[in-house]
């Protein structure tokens, strides 16, 4: 018998997370319907429909389960239960799912950009054009990228002369955790590295330019724009 998901602290036992909900949902879906090991799941459209959630919140919970050694999601041809998937799943708590981080990046970093497009000294305009230059020079070394795609988002928020801010946008970024990295891993291109350059020069164009209403614009665009690359079947 598969057992559930176990929540490792009193907070996520009380308010457990969505894709927790979901993902529970699903191992009562594979004992329910004698799914066995090797065999594969019904696709994502039709999970998400069976059991009435978003593919978003059904692509975390998938996620939070392959992490979980339950399934294993094969490429192009749909996600598996695991050959060798133990009688129960004790999943460590992986933080908040990538969709929901990404929900509130877009919220709170549009407006970071906005501010930052008001007041950023010249100093803090180079800070942000040297992130950037960095992202491109370091294109095909995935650690050295990410590290100066952090340093972008946190140079715009430091541009705008507030700490807490910083705080914020350094704590959001923080919580890209387990989920967001498997999710980029099956779902990162070389297209999306492209236009993640691309969104970038954008946003500094904007916030050089002094221009809040484009900076807010261009973030929200970019942050949107990963969503939909991230969420699309």
């Amino acid at each position: 018998m598969i057992k559930k998901i176990s929540n490792v602290n009193e907070h996520t036992a009380q308010e457990p997370r969505l894709y927790r909900v979901v993902a529970d949902r699903i191992l009562s879906l594979i004992q329910d319907e004698e799914i066995k090991a090797g065999e594969r799941l019904p696709s994502e459209r039709d999970l998400a429909a069976k059991l009435a959630v978003s593919r978003a919140s059904l692509r975390e919970a998938i996620l939070a389960l392959e992490l979980g050694g339950v399934v294993e999601v094969r490429g192009g041809s749909g996600v598996y239960v695991c050959e060798q998937m133990a009688e129960e799943s004790d999943m460590p708590e992986v933080g908040p799912g990538p969709f929901e981080v990404l929900s509130a990046r877009r919220l709170i970093e549009s407006e970071v950009a906005a501010i930052a497009a008001r007041v950023a000294t010249d100093g803090a305009i180079d800070a942000i054009l040297k992130a950037v230059l960095e992202m491109e020079k370091h294109h095909e070394d995935q650690s050295s990228n990410e590290q100066a795609d952090r340093e972008f988002h946190l140079s715009i928020a430091r541009a705008t002369g507030n700490s807490a801010l910083v705080g914020t946008v350094e704590y959001l970024w923080n919580q890209r955790g387990r989920l967001w990295h498997r999710l980029k891993e099956h779902f990162q291109t070389e297209e999306l590295r492209q236009l993640t350059l691309t969104d970038h020069r954008n946003i500094l164009e904007a916030i050089a330019a002094h221009d809040p209403a484009e900076a807010r614009k261009a973030m929200r665009a970019h942050l949107e724009r990963v969503t939909r690359t991230f969420s699309r079947g």
